[in-house]
């Protein structure tokens, strides 16, 4: 006979558990808050959010009828007023804060006062945020344009007036499910429109005299005292600015484990401070006088306060140094005080700090990766064994060097460990030898590059800065070719297909469950983690994608390969497609025509293809010219299709025996992925979503998208 589970004695065990763990429950409000956040993203529109905050009312009251004065109630209390909290802060700033995009494309010739600049010479091109002057009820309040270098425009910088023709389009959606959001991305940033100038640009009005920023003179100063790859990498330490950095070497960088030394972040803020604090102090310590009547370090922490400021601002204030910021302002200010300010609370404040004021930041890998990695890097700076090995001791220099060197590589492994989800949810690959990689980049960049880049921007105000450089030039020399040995070895990197959100939230939680609680029931943490990381590993690869304008089809080939219905196809076309179907970016250039494949058979206007999965045979037809085609031949080649792919709005007559995916159902769904052998298929647009950057489908119902989706034969 089972003994029946006595609710007082749960709920004595839970109160106990939570007071044994009560100096880590703070660390749990930004949680909270985020949960909230991604909630509201989650959720298709407005009745879902509405849904959301009456369940959070409903677990209000749930906590209001519980035993006062308990743990339970005040935690769950506080978590359901945050949760709500964290939607209606998302969803306020979007109402106040977004920028819809423009209905449809268009060709338009306007005049515009130019708002920001930046400089993308590895492109050929300087992307321009436009203002229209006067303001027009056609056009968005900014938008995007590029101008191009060949086009040799002068007199463009912030300020600037100029008339110009271009043809507007919304910002981009995902091509296919699990690509890159930029519609999303360019809402919260206050952008409508994306295109190009076309020639010729009037520079009605030029620039004022010193309106280039600093961090433009900066960038260029330092690419003029470095080439290539080098110079480029030198002028992102120090402005942020990644514009010029080869594609090749950005690549290398990523797929090495080593793009975060390419993003501002606690790395750079840290040895910018800590660089300032150490040259006032020292400096001023020269002085018997000032040693013994003033407070150095509260002086030294105070100049490092504002280096930090400064540097956060130069760099262009990205969700990562703005965190990075207000840790080390909070640091500094203990140090002033005279109290050890380094721990998990910390973080957690500037988490909350980042969410209050960019709560989209949260969705993004920038806000991911940044906060995931210095959490992990606190909490294993807390951990009893690590802190045995890292402590100081009296010892020989070769056994300190080998512990150093060990915690390192510790260090290095345990955020790549943690980082990879991250990396695999958003880009599709991660990259495996990154901590080996780390343990000569790292203290190279902290060690010689910026201390070394510092000294040469600082000498070059008397002209002595030259043999600085030489040593920045030939240390980035050396960590680019790191990154492109590393890169190239077999095994490099993880690549998988795009994967569920509920795999990657539940590893997420995981994660965050074993970091923040102190006690054993921190392993609990470890289900969630592996049965998310299983679902990642194995998600299956789409069998074929297709593009949101119809134009682009990718088949996936049993040996992994992927093959293209236009095979002259772009690099961010091959590279976005390659990403999702779990190839990695950079790996679509393999890809082959789909007239070269087994079963493929194209002419100038219509491609056919039979493709065994699961022991049957499915027929695809794909239209690729906008040529009139034969009516009853066409007709009678959709009926025999079990999948029809098409850029134009293809006739009622065309039934394919299965899916039809012309213009009309795309702009409806937008881009999709199929998986021939379960039969199903899913698309970047969910049923109803009503966020504000999804842009509406003229008859749109929000309703399932008029496709023919019968049962598979």
């Amino acid at each position: 006979m089972h003994r029946a589970v006595d609710p007082d004695l749960w709920a004595s065990g839970l109160e106990s558990w939570l007071e044994e763990e009560r100096e880590q429950i703070g660390l749990w409000l930004p949680v909270a808050l985020g949960v909230g956040v991604v909630a509201w993203f989650a959720l298709p529109n407005q009745w879902g959010w509405i849904g959301w905050i009456a369940v959070c009312c409903g677990a209000m009251l749930l906590a209001l009828i519980l035993p006062a004065g308990g743990r339970i109630q005040r935690g769950l209390l506080a978590g359901a007023v945050l949760g709500a909290a964290g939607c209606l802060l998302i969803w306020g700033k979007a109402q106040w804060a977004g920028e819809r995009p423009i209905a449809r494309a268009a060709y338009v010739e306007m005049t515009g006062r130019v708002l920001s600049r930046q400089l993308v010479p590895a492109q050929g091109m300087e992307r321009l945020i436009i203002a229209p002057e006067p303001l027009r009820a056609d056009l968005p309040r900014r938008m995007r344009i590029n101008v191009m270098d060949k086009d040799h425009v002068s007199g463009l910088d912030r300020g600037a007036l100029i008339h110009f023709r271009s043809r507007l389009m919304p910002p981009a959606p995902p091509a296919v499910p699990g690509a890159y959001d930029f519609a999303r991305k360019a809402y919260f940033d206050g952008i409508g429109a994306t295109g190009r100038a076309l020639p010729p640009v009037a520079v009605i009005e030029s620039a004022p005299e010193g309106a280039s920023s600093f961090r433009h003179r900066l960038s260029a100063h330092i690419r003029a005292q470095l080439a290539g790859g080098s110079g480029a990498i030198a002028a992102t330490l120090a402005t942020g600015d990644t514009g010029a950095i080869p594609e090749a070497d950005a690549e290398a960088m990523r797929r090495s484990g080593l793009a975060h030394l390419l993003s501002i972040s606690g790395l750079h803020v840290s040895a910018m401070i800590g660089a300032v604090i150490l040259l006032v102090y020292r400096t001023l310590a020269l002085s018997r006088r000032l040693a013994l009547n003033l407070p150095l370090m509260a002086i030294a922490a105070g100049a490092g306060a504002l280096a930090g400021v400064g540097y956060t601002i130069l760099t262009g204030a990205e969700v990562p140094t703005i965190r990075s910021c207000v840790a080390a302002l909070l640091v500094l200010g203990g140090l002033a005080i005279g109290r050890d300010s380094i721990g998990l609370r910390l973080v957690a404040t500037g988490a909350l700090v980042v969410l209050l004021f960019w709560p989209e930041a949260l969705v993004g890998p920038s806000f991911q990766m940044s906060f995931l990695a210095v959490t992990v890097l606190v909490a294993l700076s807390e951990a009893r064994w690590y802190r045995a090995l890292t402590g100081a001791r009296d010892e020989g220099w070769a056994r300190k060097f080998l512990r150093s060197v060990g915690a390192l590589f510790i260090t290095g492994l345990a955020i790549e460990c943690a980082l990879m989800p991250v990396a695999l949810y958003h880009f599709h690959q991660a990259g495996l030898l990154g901590a080996f990689a780390n343990l000569i980049a790292i203290p190279l960049t902290t060690a010689i590059i910026m201390p070394a880049e510092a000294g040469g921007l600082l000498l070059d105000t008397i002209g002595l800065g030259a043999p600085l450089w030489w040593i920045v030039g030939h240390a980035l020399d050396a960590m680019l070719a790191l990154a492109h040995w590393t890169a190239a070895q077999p095994g490099a990197v993880l690549a998988l297909p795009s994967s569920a959100r509920w795999a990657f939230g539940a590893v997420m939680l995981g994660l965050l469950w074993i970091l923040l609680w102190r006690s054993r029931a921190r392993r609990w943490g470890m289900v969630p983690v592996v049965l998310g990381s299983l679902a990642i590993l194995w998600a299956p690869a789409p069998d074929l994608l297709v593009t949101g304008d119809g134009r682009h089809m990718a088949v996936h080939q049993p040996d992994g390969s992927m093959a293209l219905l236009r095979g002259k196809a772009g690099d961010y076309v091959r590279d976005t497609l390659g990403g999702a179907a779990g190839e990695g970016a950079g790996d679509g250039q393999d890809m082959a025509a789909l007239d070269s494949i087994p079963g493929g058979r194209c002419g100038r206007d219509l491609c056919s293809l039979t493709v065994e999965r699961s022991g049957r045979s499915w027929h695809i037809l794909a239209t690729r010219s906008r040529d009139r085609l034969p009516w009853a031949q066409f007709v009678a080649a959709c009926a025999q299709a079990d999948i029809v792919v098409s850029d134009r709005r293809l006739p009622r007559g065309c039934t394919p025996r299965w899916l039809k995916l012309d213009r009309a159902s795309l702009s409806e769904s937008g881009g999709v992925a199929i998986y021939l052998a379960r039969g199903e298929w899913t698309s970047v647009r969910q049923t109803g979503d009503a966020h504000p950057w999804v842009m509406p489908v003229r008859g749109y119902s929000g309703g399932r998208p008029r496709m023919v989706a019968r049962a598979v034969p």
